[in-house]
Parts: structure tokens; sequence; C-alpha cells
């Protein structure tokens, strides 16, 4: 009786060891990745309690498998009022780097990001920068805001951004990458290595949607609202 309670208490124990791990394993692997529909793969990053995606989106398909409208010409670019999107200077080769840029009427689609997930709110990228360290009166400011918020979601080093990359730790592990933007002025690719901007979802006015940007010379966050049909990247945050 003894060594058969022994066996059942050692069973007992293997059986819950399994179901631990088990558990464990799919927890990993819900929260380490996420796909697209393009079957793009991006790493899954905390910051606070919130999930991003670690890269810029680079789909070329509304998570329902609708063709998002890739357009070249600076002119209908910026003449576009429905969604589009492009790759820094029309090169396919700045994809895996920098991601897509998309105008914000793709981002008001809703459909942008992969099921289970969407384009912050003006609101959660606040949240994200109290996280960093902002006040709640430096997150409500526009324009350039805070102290080493910006800082802290840059990439280090100068690999990629110009020197001096100011105050950039990459503490986040954003690694915000300087991809430039699509100009609303005339359609033309501007200010990679310096600069980077992404869309919120959130509508400033009937023309302006709310963005984020990043720049080399700078450690804080821009906060402004941009034309509706400027090219600007996006990072996912997960409902």
């Amino acid at each position: 009786m003894k060594k058969q309670s022994l066996n059942g208490i050692y069973l007992t124990s293997i059986c819950i060891l399994y179901l631990i791990l088990t558990v464990s394993c799919k927890k990993d692997n819900e929260e380490t990745t996420v796909t697209d529909i393009d079957g793009n793969v991006y790493n899954i990053l905390d910051i606070g309690s919130q999930k991003w995606m670690k890269e810029n989106l680079r789909t070329t398909k509304f998570n329902d498998g609708t063709v998002i409208p890739m357009e070249t010409d600076g002119t209908a670019w910026i003449n576009l009022r429905t969604s589009g999107m492009c790759w820094y200077n029309n090169e396919l080769t700045n994809k895996t780097l920098y991601g897509g840029m998309y105008n914000w009427y793709a981002v008001n689609t809703n459909k942008l990001c992969p099921t289970g997930w969407h384009v912050p709110t003006d609101g959660e990228w606040k949240k994200m920068e109290m996280y960093l360290g902002m006040t709640q009166a430096e997150a409500d400011g526009i324009e350039f805001r805070g102290t080493t918020e910006g800082g802290k979601l840059k990439e280090k080093g100068t690999s990629h951004w110009t020197t001096p990359n100011t105050g950039a730790t990459n503490e986040s592990g954003f690694t915000a990458l300087p991809g430039g933007y699509r100009s609303m002025v005339n359609g033309n690719f501007v200010y990679i290595k310096t600069d980077s901007y992404w869309w919120t979802s959130s509508e400033k006015t009937g023309t302006d949607g709310w963005d984020r940007g990043l720049n080399y010379n700078l450690s804080t966050i821009d906060r402004i609202g941009s034309p509706k049909y400027d090219g600007f990247y996006v990072r996912c945050i997960m409902d």
C-alpha cells in the first residue's frame, strides 16, 4: 500500500509538472510573436501593461485579405483620399528594415493590423510615454515633449541613426529606426536616417491625424497633427 501510495504521488507530480510546462510553453508561444496576413512575423514587446510589435508593420493587405493600394507616384499620393501605402523611396529593399508607409486613411479602416491588434490611439501612446517617464501635462503637450523618453525608444548607436543620435538608449526595447516619411507637400520621401514618424488611430481634425515622431538630435518625442495623406509608419498594439 505504501509503495502504491508513493507511486500515485509520483505520477500526480509528473502530471502537474507536465501541465505547468504545457501552459507555460503555450503562453510563451502566444506572447512572443504575431504574424500578419502576409506571413510577416513580428516580435512582441512589453512596455508597462501594453504589448507592442517590436518592428514596424509591413503588410500589403488588410486583415480581411483586401490588397492595400501601392502608390508610387508623388502627385497621385498627395491627392489620395482613400487607403494607400508604399515603401520608402518606392524601394522594396526598405521593407524589411523600415516597414511600410501608410496614409491615415489606411489606418482608419481598423483593418490594418493583424486580428487581435490595432493601431494605437493617441491615448495609448500617451500611456506608454508616461510609463517611460513623462508627466500627464507633458504627454498632453504638442510638438517635442518630455526629456529622455524618445531616447528610450531609439535604437542605440549610429548604424542607422545620424550622429549624434542624442540620448538613444533603447531602454524600452522599441528599437525605433530613422525611416523618414513621405511628405504631403509633393509626395517626396524625406529625412531617412534623421527622423521617423508613426500614425496613431486618433483624428485631430477633419484633415489631420495625431502622430508621433523621433529625431536624431533630440531625446524627446514629437506629438503633432499631420495631414492624413502623409506617409508614416505604424506600430500595432494588442487589443
